[in-house]
């Protein structure tokens, strides 16, 4: 009798057990599956304006435009593709045609569009079609977003100032889109080299990158 009564509490914590394990499970799945992911406005404030530029990795895009003065935040995300609520799993699959992007808030007073557009040109080979560095696919790919046809005009500008000084070799591959939406990436991603310093691409990659961004960016103000 004793047996018995101890097998039936076993078989109904193992019961109880498995029930729980269950629903943990599902629960989790629906939380790993249904990432939140937000649309950012295209505009903000009257004092402050948005740039948005694709060139390759966003976590080194990120680390690279926030280090300039007169960029307020900078946040990364994805742009420039057809479907709604891209996650960086379906990014990575080249499929979405959204690319790696940036989503740079700036005091307009301090920094202008057009050295945001002379910092882009300058902090990644715009030569390179869908790859930046060891990342290649089309989410890699060089993209230079605007919000209306002066903006256009400038960065054509600056792309044709870059080209005459010859600091890249071959042709330019970078997109003009006008800018449509922006969604902003997992939490993740956002100050992903503060925040993670030691990683192995950042220390490999970003940090060499922005090393060799700012050597280049200072040679170029002093010519």
């Amino acid at each position: 009798m004793n047996r018995d009564f101890i097998a039936l509490g076993k078989f109904i914590l193992l019961k109880t057990s498995l029930v729980f394990s269950l629903l943990t499970f599902v629960v989790c799945g629906q939380v790993a599956s249904k990432p939140k992911i937000e649309r950012l406005p295209l505009t903000i404030s009257p004092k402050e304006k948005i740039a948005v530029f694709a060139e390759g990795c966003f976590w080194c895009s990120e680390h690279i435009f926030e280090s300039i003065p007169g960029v307020k935040e900078v946040i990364s995300g994805y742009a420039g593709g057809h479907t709604d609520n891209p996650t960086y799993e379906s990014v990575n699959t080249e499929t979405t045609g959204h690319a790696e992007s940036v989503y740079v808030i700036y005091d307009p007073s301090k920094v202008s569009y057009a050295e945001l557009c002379r910092i882009f040109f300058l902090s990644h080979d715009p030569t390179t079609k869908d790859r930046q560095g060891p990342d290649v696919g089309s989410s890699y790919r060089s993209i230079l977003f605007y919000s209306d046809d002066l903006e256009y005009k400038i960065a054509l500008q600056i792309q044709k100032e870059i080209e005459a000084k010859r600091i890249w070799n071959g042709i330019f591959s970078t997109e003009y889109q006008k800018l449509k939406s922006f969604f902003k990436a997992e939490d993740y991603h956002q100050d992903f080299i503060k925040k993670n310093p030691s990683q192995s691409y950042v220390l490999a990659v970003s940090i060499p990158r922005f090393k060799e961004f700012q050597k280049r960016y200072s040679e170029y103000r002093n010519q």
